[in-house]
């Protein structure tokens, strides 16, 4: 199992936004020399806890800085964008990371977002497919573009030159175009058949209980099966809330209690959701109300904090319960206490991970 991190850049509103950056890069910038394999950021536009804005600048930020890691989009919220820039983005990153570059994309989900780029009551999911559907169109075509949507229209045909280089949008680093990943948030997610079906893989959030990230491998498997497609577990991201500390009591007082960045990740998160309908994603069972959906609800329920031993012991019961999966994805927070986050990397990498890859092995 390989080990990788999911950054959904969450602070604390009315926090020195420039600290916020430093501490994101910071983070990714450890993970690189801890040996994760890969990072993906998140973006939002309208929203003070979440601070990258545009996670393809924030990425681009980190090329010198790091040396092995793979950097991704988490992820490119597709309505939001026109594909022609889009794609110009995307080829240009990866060029300038040699193709450390992963392509996380989504409809995107916060209502702010859709309001201010005006697609709040759009067909989302449509525009989501036609943005990707042509961006793949510019990667795999050839300039005169002729691409007509529900959307956009994209063409240089008026003034193409080619004999100059006019008119014609650069190819990605990899051929046909960087690998694409897709974040899945719904239990039985028809949304990883679809993407199975068209040879992109899938991450289970980090916010779903087990019991619903176990649902997404048969859809992963259906999407595959249909296009005649070997079902890899090692394809499948799963990522989840973790925090590794040398002592449990610490562990407990900022892994779950209020104060800490975990209490803090969820009160947010938790509330948000709620709000928008989703409130299923956390429950057990459909007989839990709304009203018990509390910070200490969900840190309970969706986060590992304990010790090396204790984290563990819980990822390896984790990965009995969901089935096999070829990459963890560690879920950042705050940095409340920088010393204590940078530790529960290092203990994440150097002590946990090895230890459940030698428990896998036997």
């Amino acid at each position: 199992m390989k080990l990788g991190m999911f950054m959904m850049p969450l602070h604390p509103p009315g926090k020195n936004y420039v600290q916020t950056l430093k501490e994101d890069r910071e983070a990714i910038i450890l993970a690189d020399r801890l040996g994760y394999t890969e990072a993906l950021v998140g973006e939002h536009v309208t929203d003070l806890a979440e601070t990258v804005t545009d996670c393809a600048v924030f990425l681009a930020s980190l090329i010198s800085d790091t040396r092995q890691i793979k950097l991704g989009t988490g992820t490119l919220n597709l309505p939001n964008r026109h594909p022609a820039q889009l794609a110009a983005t995307v080829s240009m990153l990866d060029s300038m990371l040699e193709g450390r570059f992963i392509c996380g994309i989504s409809p995107g989900g916060l209502p702010s977002d859709m309001e201010v780029f005006g697609n709040l009551n759009g067909d989302r999911n449509a525009m989501f497919v036609e943005c990707i559907d042509q961006m793949i169109a510019i990667w795999t075509g050839e300039a005169p573009y002729r691409l007509q949507g529900r959307f956009w229209n994209i063409s240089t045909e008026r003034t193409l030159l080619p004999e100059i280089g006019q008119g014609i949008i650069l190819k990605p680093y990899q051929r046909p175009f960087p690998p694409i990943v897709v974040t899945a948030v719904a239990p039985h997610s028809a949304g990883i058949t679809e993407a199975a079906a068209r040879c992109w893989d899938p991450i289970s959030a980090n916010f779903l209980l087990p019991q619903w990230v176990k649902t997404h491998w048969p859809k992963y498997v259906e999407g595959c099966e249909r296009v005649g497609r070997p079902a890899d577990p090692a394809n499948w991201r799963v990522a989840k809330t973790i925090f590794v500390s040398d002592d449990e009591a610490t562990a407990k007082r900022y892994g779950r209690e209020a104060g800490g960045p975990y209490h803090f990740y969820y009160k947010q998160l938790g509330y948000k959701l709620v709000r928008a309908g989703r409130a299923n994603l956390f429950k057990t069972s459909p007989d839990v109300p709304d009203s018990a959906i509390t910070p200490e609800y969900l840190t309970e329920n969706l986060v590992i904090a304990g010790t090396v031993n204790q984290v563990v012991d819980e990822i390896l019961a984790l990965r009995e319960y969901v089935g096999d999966f070829g990459t963890l994805y560690y879920a950042c927070t705050d940095w409340v206490d920088p010393a204590l986050g940078r530790r529960s990397m290092e203990l994440m990498a150097e002590q946990v991970m090895p230890r459940v890859n030698a428990a896998l092995g036997r």
